[in-house]
């Protein structure tokens, strides 16, 4: 009787194991999910970093220099403009992201040039509560009007194209 018991109840957690994963697959592949969002702009807390990093190599190559207004963080790519918000103050500055950091187990958003931290007004307290959002670039560059176009050829033969108007009342 154990036996038979044993059997039924691995059938019955079998039967529904296997219901609950198909049911899985046929709701992904028939609800089809909205794409993830992505997280644009942030709250959270920044601090700022100076001359202990002075000259050394950033993560774009490039030396840092602490009187520009450049950032590390995680979060954006290398190269993005942002703007950065003092949420205790409203002063705002825009700064290009040319690092890596900060450390994610301190909880920071981005570490800010020193420079950046003086133009937020924060120097003296090290952290400051952020608002963090890229910047839309709007500059736009003219297109030549004949800048694309290719002359013909002299070994090649030239086609004449006739126009032929139309008349209204036929």
């Amino acid at each position: 009787m154990q036996t038979k018991l044993r059997i039924l109840g691995f059938v019955v957690v079998a039967s529904l194991l296997w219901t609950s994963t198909t049911s899985a697959a046929t709701q992904r592949a028939n609800g089809h999910k909205a794409p993830k969002k992505f997280k644009v702009s942030y709250l959270g807390t920044a601090s700022w970093y100076g001359g202990q990093r002075q000259g050394r190599k950033m993560a774009n190559g490039q030396r840092f220099d602490s009187k520009r207004l450049t950032a590390a963080s995680w979060y954006f790519p290398l190269g993005t403009s942002i703007r950065v918000m003092n949420a205790r103050n409203g002063q705002s500055v825009v700064v290009t992201i040319t690092d890596r950091g900060p450390n994610l187990r301190l909880h920071r958003i981005i570490d800010l040039s020193e420079a950046a931290a003086t133009d937020l007004g924060y120097l003296g307290q090290g952290l400051t509560t952020v608002f963090v959002s890229p910047v839309v670039s709007l500059q736009t560059a003219s297109a030549g009007f004949d800048s694309h176009l290719i002359e013909p050829s002299p070994d090649k033969v030239q086609v004449e194209y006739e126009a032929v108007a139309l008349e209204a009342g036929m």
